[in-house]
């Protein structure tokens, strides 16, 4: 089998076609990005993607490998994944998720960064064509050809009109050329990868994930993305469920409007992370972004609640009147009141250092996969670093465990929750970016807060039930939580001074009978 060498990569070819051999992933270099922390999975990140690319169809490897060797040799490694990353819609988004993680690189998450917001580069003449044919009977109306941006399965170009004797202008979302057909084939290969990775991992002794059920997941969430028609009832949802908060605008669809294209009135401004501000507009904004986006829908009676899937840079807008406009509704998370209210839940037990509650509600917002010994273990672990550290709990702290735990094996999550959990990391990020190390829990707290005060008086006339409330919390949890309380002093003192394993008596006993 003859071996093709250029730039330090290497591939294969044979009768049955293109092969992308492990050579030319060690000279791409992809392992060398992982933080110190996850060096244990380098090995499968590098043999799950080549078994990936190796699988797709040979002209899309051919295509790839073109695009690699026309890379100037001195490329790092996080420019050459991008360039791949761009290729695969299935990467692209996967790159976009992990952004702003922040023990990546600085310099490999400024590279995935910028596949938040991409130059435009696709060839819109075959767009324009087939918008010009569709809508030729609508007078008046002019389609630019230089595309305003573009993403990971769509590109936006601009429109104008005229209605009312006033110029109006729109921007039609299209999907890319090829990306269905492209999404197509990566998503038939996610099985077979998914078995790949489970048995690799087991024979590399990692935790035994449920790739199965994770990339499941994420094709289930791509090909929402390619369905326009559901992002438009998405951003129906969405501007009515904003339509008086004046802090935010969401796009106002327009007539013209079918499956394959989102028509919308146009949004001017600048993208958040590269608004010019000033640091008490920047503070403004941040705290604008957390509250409406994160805590509005959060402390809400809607089940279940509606969040905004993909809150990334390329995303949030700054309009010149300084309002927040929120872009590209294809992905949402919907999670329930119940999912809620665990999430509330768990955030109690970490304030009180009950690692049972903890437990309890973690196993409310996902399916146990190995001995619950574990979970509790890790549990443990994770309130005794909150004291270690002189930290309170927050959501901030719940979703990093919740990360942890999901990583280790311990448990299973719906893809739903998946999608909130990204949703906070991203925004997160974002925000950081903005207005410096701030607290979004510190937000999100103070909105609780101030929806607990209006609905006390519901509360002294006999409501009682978490269902029955927006902060998602019964009389009778509050009750148990303020008791709690009074022993979380003694809670303090057995985690700081006594190792985990001697801790074999239990600690003082609250209200419901369970350790404080």
């Amino acid at each position: 089998m003859p071996r093709r060498k250029r730039s330090g990569q290497s591939y294969a070819t044979s009768g049955s076609g293109l092969r992308i051999g492990p050579e030319w992933m060690d000279a791409f270099g992809p392992g060398e990005l992982l933080p110190p922390a996850l060096a244990r999975w380098r090995p499968l990140l590098l043999e799950g993607l080549l078994y990936f690319l190796n699988r797709l169809p040979a002209h899309r490897r051919w295509d790839i490998l073109t695009t690699q060797t026309a890379i100037d040799a001195g490329a790092s490694p996080a420019e050459r994944l991008v360039a791949l990353l761009l290729q695969c819609p299935t990467l692209h988004k996967l790159g976009q998720v992990v952004a702003r993680r922040p023990y990546l690189d600085p310099a490999l998450r400024s590279r995935l960064r910028s596949l938040e917001s991409l130059p435009a580069d696709v060839q819109t003449e075959p767009i324009v064509r087939r918008l010009r044919a569709t809508l030729k009977d609508v007078s008046g109306l002019a389609i630019g050809e230089e595309a305003l941006a573009q993403g990971s399965v769509a590109v936006v170009l601009p429109f104008a009109w005229r209605q009312d004797r006033q110029l109006r202008e729109g921007a039609f979302k299209v999907l890319r050329p090829g990306v269905v057909e492209r999404l197509a084939d990566e998503l038939a290969v996610l099985a077979d990868v998914a078995a790949f990775l489970t048995q690799r991992a087991a024979e590399l002794a990692l935790p035994a994930l449920d790739f199965h059920d994770i990339l499941d997941g994420v094709g289930r969430l791509l090909t929402e993305e390619v369905r326009l028609d559901v992002e438009q009832c998405n951003l129906r949802e969405a501007r009515a469920f904003y339509a008086r908060d004046a802090r935010i605008l969401v796009p106002r669809l327009l007539p013209w409007s079918a499956p394959w294209v989102t028509a919308m009135e146009r949004v001017h401004g600048t993208a958040l992370g590269d608004a010019v501000l000033v640091p008490r507009q920047r503070t403004a904004l941040a705290t604008t972004a957390m509250s409406a986006l994160l805590a509005k829908p959060f402390w809400t009676l809607d089940d279940p609640a509606v969040f905004h899937g993909d809150l990334h840079g390329g995303n949030l807008f700054v309009t010149p009147d300084n309002r927040l406009a929120v872009l590209d509704w294809a992905l949402t998370a919907r999670v329930s009141k119940r999912q809620r209210e665990a999430v509330v839940a768990a955030v109690i037990g970490g304030l009180t250092l009950d690692a049972n509650q903890v437990c309890r509600a973690l196993a409310q917002l996902g399916s146990l996969t190995s001995d619950k010994r574990s979970l509790v273990a890790d549990v443990e672990r994770s309130l005794d670093r909150l004291v270690s550290q002189a930290r309170p709990a927050g959501f901030t702290w719940l979703l990093a465990l919740l990360d942890e735990i999901a990583l280790e094996g311990h448990i299973r999550f719906d893809a739903q929750l998946s999608v909130f959990r990204k949703t906070w990391l991203s925004l997160s990020g974002v925000l950081t970016d903005l207005a410096g190390d701030t607290w979004p829990d510190n937000v999100l707290l103070n909105a609780g807060m101030q929806t607990f005060l209006a609905e006390w008086p519901a509360r002294w006339a006999g409501a009682s039930a978490a269902s029955q409330f927006a902060t998602h919390v019964s009389n009778a949890d509050l009750v148990k939580a303020i008791i709690a309380g009074w022993f979380t002093g003694a809670c303090l003192w057995r985690r700081a001074w006594m190792p985990q394993a001697e801790r074999s008596s239990p600690p003082p006993s609250s209200a419901n009978g369970r350790g404080a």
